[in-house]
């Protein structure tokens, strides 16, 4: 088992990953956030809209959005990260987004990046150089409407030994 395969294990148990949101990610892990599917290459995340996601004008607000977007396109990054000898070092360089509807409901962002994460964290694991990718991750209603759509730029740098 890759230690990709044991960090999408921790995720499927909701558990032991709700406890790694408490501790980690607290605003999430308050916000509802849920890891509804995580594969190597595709991970879909989803918020409710609830009393901690809404804004005044009875709408999610947008940064609960972008919460949930990154962390579809960030549980891919971590799987190719988790447990690397010589460790990986990542971090969000930078984000743009497009709203398309205003979300009254629960959403679920899908990102099916994962092997352009996988090839850059290859990359700089192979290089020692810092590799960045830029990750999509789209956001649909109960309906399957697209509601938003980011795009997250990953940077990812391989550690000195």
């Amino acid at each position: 088992m890759t230690s990709s395969d044991k960090f999408r294990a921790l995720v499927a148990n909701r558990f032991k990953f709700r406890l790694f949101m408490l501790k980690n990610l607290p605003a999430a892990y308050f916000s509802g956030l849920q890891v509804k599917e995580i594969t190597e290459d595709k991970a879909v995340v989803s918020i409710p809209f609830k009393f901690l996601t809404k804004n005044p004008f009875r709408s999610m607000y947008f940064a609960s959005q972008a919460m949930a977007a990154e962390l579809a396109t960030g549980v891919l990054a971590l799987a190719q990260v988790f447990g690397r000898k010589p460790g990986v070092s990542m971090l969000v360089l930078g984000m743009r987004a497009t709203f398309h509807k205003k979300v009254i409901g629960k959403v679920q962002f899908t990102c099916t990046d994962g092997q352009l994460i996988k090839q850059a964290v290859e990359k700089t694991i192979a290089t020692g150089e810092g590799v960045t990718v830029e990750a999509k991750s789209v956001g649909t209603d109960k309906d399957g409407i697209v509601v938003a759509e980011f795009y997250f730029t990953w940077t990812f740098k391989a550690k000195s030994i």
